[in-house]
């Protein structure tokens, strides 16, 4: 196989609401905004973590996609609802330290930091259009 030079530039995580969202990814987990598009009053939010420029979390409006019908408008709205819908997973070095300010934010947690069965301690909480957001403790 031929090495290759790749890294994560980005990736899409749906929201519903660009305020909500704005607030919890810049005030709750410190992402700075890189840009925020506007168009026909929608949003699309460019956010990522301070000192890691290479690296984004694009927050979109599903149902702008012309490609989407209704129906699964619906079944994408139902799902996010139920927080099933999406999700990303981070690392942090310290997670005790990030929970507990995690809480102080008023983070909706899903689960404490908790040693799992599969060799890695993690938490979890949903961001305000419910994706999933999974810390992992890394060394």
């Amino acid at each position: 196989m031929i090495a290759m030079d790749l890294s994560i530039y980005n990736c899409f995580l749906p929201h519903d609401d660009h305020e909500a969202s704005l607030a919890f990814y810049r005030d709750t987990l410190g992402f700075e905004l890189r840009n925020d598009v506007e168009y026909g009053g929608l949003h699309w939010l460019t956010m990522g973590p301070v000192g890691q420029p290479g690296t984004s979390i694009v927050l979109h409006p599903p149902a702008a996609d012309p490609g989407v019908t209704d129906d699964e408008r619906r079944v994408i709205s139902e799902m996010m609802a139920k927080g099933t819908y999406a999700g990303i997973n981070l690392a942090t070095t310290d997670l005790d330290g990030t929970f507990e300010k995690l809480q102080a934010g008023d983070a909706d947690v899903v689960q404490e930091p908790t040693d799992q069965p599969w060799g890695v301690r993690d938490c979890a909480l949903r961001d305000p259009a419910g994706n999933m957001i999974r810390i992992f403790e890394v060394n």
